[in-house]
């Protein structure tokens, strides 16, 4: 591993190291976010601009170093700029986040894994250039994995940054509209699982596997 690479991995580790060290987790909780509610709005009230910068931030730190929080930031978004600026805001900041990790991934290991692998990989490489975007977008709809280790596992395939960035802004949508429109009912609100129904995730399910099967039964008859 090179110097470049080396130097990352240690920023990487010594963030990650200082936000668990300094427990800096437990003011990313709903209870934290009920009872700073109207003092954090006041705030955003006083320097609307700059609320607006440091939370965009953090959210892009959070999810780019792959560290619990997201959920609860996304919440925040929502009660303290409505649902329309509040899902503006957290879908880039969120996408850039991913893209971070997701890049970071790829400097760090995709090299690596390529090379030691790359034979066992094959299918797997050009399964995803084929349809890694739909995959992704599969992926990002239906709740089976946690988005940090979709991030990081993509970083380390051959899809293309620009449409991991673009499937993950599109495939997140529907999830960041649901979070940031519970946000906007903060008070409601006793648990994160008090969001998401059976109902809903099942109908998310259905949205992100039709776009590839579609995609499979077009292939699958012939064109004239």
């Amino acid at each position: 591993m090179n110097t470049p690479r080396i130097l990352l991995l240690v920023i990487i580790a010594c963030a990650i190291t200082g936000f668990f060290y300094f427990d800096i987790q437990q003011y990313l909780s709903l209870e934290t976010l009920k009872t700073q509610q109207t003092r954090i709005a006041a705030y955003r009230d006083q320097q609307p601009f700059l609320a607006l910068m440091l939370y965009g931030l953090i959210y892009i730190a959070i999810t780019g170093l792959s560290l619990p929080g997201a959920t609860l930031l996304t919440l925040a978004g929502g009660a303290l700029f409505g649902l329309f600026w509040g899902t503006i805001i957290v879908s880039f900041a969120s996408s850039m986040g991913a893209t971070l990790a997701f890049l970071a991934a790829r400097f760090l290991f995709k090299e690596t894994i390529q090379a030691k692998f790359g034979e066992y990989l094959k299918d797997i490489n050009a399964g995803i250039s084929r349809d890694g975007g739909f995959y992704l977008f599969t992926l990002r709809l239906v709740p089976l994995f946690p988005f940090f280790i979709i991030n990081l596992l993509m970083g380390l395939t051959v899809l293309k940054t620009r449409t991991f960035y673009a499937v993950s802004q599109l495939g997140m949508l529907a999830g960041t509209l649901v979070y940031v429109n519970a946000g906007t009912q903060l008070a409601t609100i006793r648990t994160l699982s008090d969001i998401l129904s059976p109902a809903l995730v099942g109908a998310f399910a259905l949205l992100g596997i039709f776009p590839l099967l579609a995609k499979k039964i077009v292939e699958y008859f012939p064109h004239d």
